[in-house]
């Protein structure tokens, strides 16, 4: 077990470590364990190179020095070969200049990113099942909330209209569409006001074309949307002043279906109520804190869960608070850092001597 301070590089999803993806992983890891690290260049000689999704794996999976930690988070590995958009995503990649190599067949190059990675970090039960086909040493590893998560609810009346709330990427507002007609059912009984918590547009292909406001999109769901810019210092007020949280998935793609529980846990934590779609991660989760009929998988599920959750403030309370219960106790910050400690013990390093 190597216990010297190893030279560590890793390839963030920003330079500047503002990512969501930067702080909620690895960085805040290395925070916590006073872990020093250098972004990683291909060229360079590293004893351990941590990689995100950010990484160029057209380079990095034919590095030939030290060890490697990929962090693959999303479920590339479950879209289907007749999947045109995964087929193009190698192509597409080396001309923006993503991928420094041309690699036509995405899937291979993830498969030989697993292999040659010492240990691959993924999010969700049905991810390391498929990695395990070419990296026999898979962890399971959610995001640290602790920067988000400053206020928890503990008020669970509710006023007129009642108030819901999405929070992540404005790229993923378009789930909101699968709980349109609920919600317009809703509203003609219940006004319903949808708070948006997101950075206000994204651009819609390669991340440079196209741009979309988001509250635009979020209105092609509902009518009565209130925005509010994403920000780590006033998030968890915003999110814990909303009665009720949503998380709609298209349960019909693979990729996005097989998310993972992140956003759940995030909702939990601050103990704010959830209704979801019924994708494997969220169905376990719900079952685990011993909550039922909060998972849906059609618009009448939907309808049910939201106006159940409307109509009664005790089962808010008692929802919220067994979600905030579950996260705390499965997935504190102390245990997110020791499964990031087994990691690295299992690729032969250990940082408890920088503690």
């Amino acid at each position: 077990m190597k216990t010297g301070r190893p030279r560590i590089g890793y390839v963030p999803y920003s330079d500047t470590l503002e990512k969501p993806g930067d702080r909620r992983r690895f960085v805040a890891y290395a925070k916590a364990r006073n872990i020093e690290f250098e972004l990683a260049k291909p060229d360079e000689r590293y004893d351990i190179v941590v990689l995100s999704e950010a990484a160029d794996i057209s380079v990095w999976c034919e590095y030939p020095h030290g060890k490697i930690v990929y962090d693959f988070i999303d479920s590339y590995l479950a879209i289907p070969r007749t999947n045109i958009k995964q087929w193009l995503r190698g192509i597409v990649w080396y001309v923006t200049g993503r991928h420094r190599r041309l690699r036509f067949d995405y899937w291979a190059i993830l498969q030989d990113m697993c292999r040659r990675a010492d240990a691959v970090v993924c999010t969700t039960e049905e991810q390391k099942s498929d990695i395990q086909q070419y990296c026999q040493n898979v962890h399971i590893v959610h995001d640290v909330h602790s920067s988000v998560v400053r206020e928890i609810k503990n008020d669970y009346r509710c006023g007129d209209p009642f108030n819901l709330v999405w929070e992540g990427l404005p790229s993923n507002i378009s789930q909101l569409i699968h709980v349109k007609n609920a919600l317009k059912k809703i509203n003609k009984h219940r006004p319903l006001i949808l708070n948006i918590v997101t950075d206000p547009y994204h651009f819609r292909l390669l991340g440079r074309f196209g741009r979309v406001h988001s509250i635009d999109l979020a209105r092609q769901a509902f009518d009565s949307v209130k925005f509010h810019l994403w920000d780590e210092l006033n998030c968890s007020d915003i999110i814990r002043n909303c009665d009720l949280a949503i998380i709609p998935i298209d349960l019909s793609n693979p990729f996005v279906s097989g998310k993972p529980k992140n956003k759940l846990l995030l909702f939990w934590r601050m103990g704010v109520p959830v209704v979801t779609s019924g994708t494997p991660a969220y169905l376990r989760a719900m079952q685990e804190a011993g909550l039922k009929g909060l998972t849906c998988k059609s618009e009448e599920e939907w309808l049910i869960a939201i106006e159940r959750m409307i109509d009664d403030e005790t089962l808010r309370h008692d929802v919220g608070r067994a979600g905030k219960e579950y996260a705390d106790f499965f997935y504190s910050k102390k245990v997110l850092l020791e499964r990031w400690d087994a990691i690295f013990t299992s690729i032969g390093f250990s940082f408890n001597k920088y503690l």
